[in-house]
């Protein structure tokens, strides 16, 4: 929902003399203590602090090769099934759930955009080792857009089993539209939408106003908006887990057994190499890869099951034979291209939700700018790094429209634990990372073999994922006085208004009745989402309410923009690790000096 996966900013204690308060994200406060919490895939490793045992190989360096592709394998693997969970979710909304050909077009886009974003980050972005994935910050403005209509999907479900492109009777669909069509329009209206959300982003970072948007969003407004996300997680976690219960919950425990119960265990590897001959690596295998482990002890377990016919022969969802022409039809290539569903077109509605999701995903790449900068021991990235990541993301996010993918891209805070556990913080890893999910986006049997994991195995990972994503969004409020009555009103006030408009409008959807339906239309789907409802309640109250910066968190998130390098601090670069190359013509430019995403190259 990272990372990539859900997400937030947190506040990291600066052990220096004892001070505290320094913003870096809580990625950073765990690697501090010894302990990394993936917020996408819900997996804590153990990690090395770097200021104690160096990097193997630092940030501006080149790995071999095969270490290289290694680590590349370790880091997809790490971000894989939050970046799976998306662009299920996607299918789920858009109504395409019985369109196998949609759904591997739409999952090799989505892949392939990770692999193009990362590389972009790694080479023009932030410059950081960071991989970007599918947000889970904008599921919810589309799970919101099923509960208007919850019978739209059934219909095109009524519409397969009779090969027919007749609606059914007192259903308001488009009669001139086939199943196909229907969900191509679903698609299209999530494509405009987010091609808008990521040019206000790309803009929000190239004119360098983050400080500004700093200035009026802080934790009371994020943590109720986020929070209220768990209203529709909930139903899609349910959609998937009720195929069959026992398998879901099978995933559960084994994910949360093997990050929390295991967290204190490393894993035995037997090693043979020549310098050392036999030998014994511990090394924190199972939590690395809790998610990962379990989805395939689950898919083992369906894969049993199936073979002994313990499933019923049409619960297709939950047996691993049921599916398998998916793999056989899927093409072997599959290039993602812009316009590939077709014309694009834009709902506001949507627009407003996608919005939403873009402030959280922003907040939350900036605490992992600066999370990734400390366990790489790099200097805190200055303010035009900061911009010009922030103005990639948007761009990203606007190419992801284009290619119909019905999500952004943001930044994963859970592979930074897996650098601290290679100790290999090294670009040409993430370069390598891209390069996977680029791969995986252009070859369709990949995207294939990800579509048929069964759904009771799929809903587990979920339930996991996003129960963790639940706790991270409300540890946030660790930088805000709750012995304020101020702000415990708030957050109170925003989280009922949140749950209780959307659930009137559930109830009630003839209320709005404005003599025109498109403008019904659009009030209704930005009244049903609860992100708006509350986020906007909990955004005027802070910023009405009197009340310090600090009582409301802020002082500490606008920290984060104004860090400085500690001039007694060794790093193992400095900060032109960042800068971009530019010819030496250029820098003198006073327009290229005043750009906010670029250096001043002054002397």
């Amino acid at each position: 929902m990272d990372d990539s996966t859900e997400k937030t900013i947190y506040i990291n204690i600066d052990k220096k003399n004892g001070e505290s308060g320094k913003l870096l994200g809580k990625d950073a406060q765990d690697i501090e203590k010894g302990q990394f919490s993936n917020k996408e895939n819900d997996t804590d490793v153990m990690v090395t602090d770097e200021r104690d045992h160096h990097m193997l190989y630092k940030a501006s360096d080149h790995p071999p090769i095969y270490l290289t592709v290694f680590c590349g394998i370790q880091h997809t693997l790490v971000s894989l099934s939050g970046v799976i969970a998306v662009s299920l979710l996607v299918v789920d909304v858009t109504c395409a759930t019985l369109d196998e050909n949609i759904k591997t077009t739409l999952l090799s886009s989505t892949m392939f955009m990770c692999g193009i974003c990362t590389i972009l980050m790694s080479l023009v972005g932030s410059r950081l080792p960071l991989l970007q994935g599918a947000a889970g910050d904008f599921l919810i403005p589309l799970l919101a857009m099923q509960v208007l209509d919850p019978t739209k999907c059934d219909v095109r479900s009524v519409l397969n089993d009779f090969n027919s492109s007749t609606i059914a009777p007192n259903i308001s669909f488009d009669h001139s539209v086939n199943q196909y069509d229907f969900i191509v329009n679903n698609i299209r209206d999530l494509q405009g939408s987010l091609i808008a959300a990521g040019t206000c982003q790309f803009l929000i970072g190239a004119t360098g106003i983050v400080s500004l948007l700093l200035k009026f969003i802080g934790p009371i407004t994020i943590v109720p908006t986020l929070f209220l996300s768990c209203v529709f997680i909930v139903r899609a976690c349910v959609k998937f887990a009720k195929v069959h219960w026992g398998i879901a919950m099978l995933v559960v425990v084994i994910a949360l057994v093997l990050s929390l119960y295991l967290s204190h265990r490393k894993t035995p590897i037997p090693l043979w190499t020549k310098k050392k001959g036999f030998h014994i690596l511990w090394f924190p295998l199972h939590q690395v890869y809790s998610i990962l482990i379990a989805i395939l002890v689950g898919w083992l377990i369906c894969g049993i099951m199936t073979a002994v016919d313990a499933f019923e022969p049409d619960d297709i969802y939950a047996r691993t034979d049921s599916r398998l022409d998916v793999i056989r039809d899927a093409a072997w290539f599959k290039f993602p291209y812009p316009g590939q569903f077709g014309r694009i077109s834009f709902s506001t509605s949507v627009f407003a939700g996608f919005m939403i999701g873009t402030i959280t995903s922003i907040l939350d790449s900036i605490g992992d700018y600066y999370a990734c900068a400390k366990m790489c021991n790099l200097p805190p990235p200055p303010a035009h790094t900061v911009n010009r990541g922030i103005a990639i993301e948007g761009f990203c996010s606007l190419i992801a429209g284009f290619l119909g993918c019905g999500h952004a891209t943001t930044t994963y805070g859970g592979n930074i634990g897996a650098i601290g556990v290679t100790r290999v913080a090294s670009r040409d890893v993430f370069i390598a990372t891209g390069i996977i999910y680029f791969i995986f986006g252009l070859i369709g049997k990949i995207s294939a073999v990800f579509l048929i994991i069964p759904y009771p195995v799929l809903g587990g990972a979920l339930i996991v994922m996003f129960g963790m994503f639940n706790g991270v969004v409300l540890s946030n409020l660790q930088v805000v006085s709750l012995s304020s009555t101020r702000n415990l009103a708030i957050i109170g006030t925003a989280i009922l208004f949140g749950l209780m408009i959307p659930y009137w409008l559930e109830t009630n959807p003839d209320a709005i009745q404005t003599g025109s339906e498109s403008r019904d239309g659009v009030i209704k789907m930005l009244l049903v989402n609860p992100n708006l409802c509350g986020g906007f309640v909990a955004c005027l109250l802070d910023n009405t309410v009197r009340g310090t910066l600090e009582e409301r968190g802020i002082a500490a998130w606008q920290k984060m923009v104004d860090d400085k390098a500690d001039v007694n601090e060794v790093y193992d670069s400095d900060t032109s690790f960042y800068d971009i190359y530019f010819p030496e013509n250029w820098k003198k430019s006073k327009l290229i000096q005043r750009l906010p995403f670029l250096p001043s190259y002054k002397q």
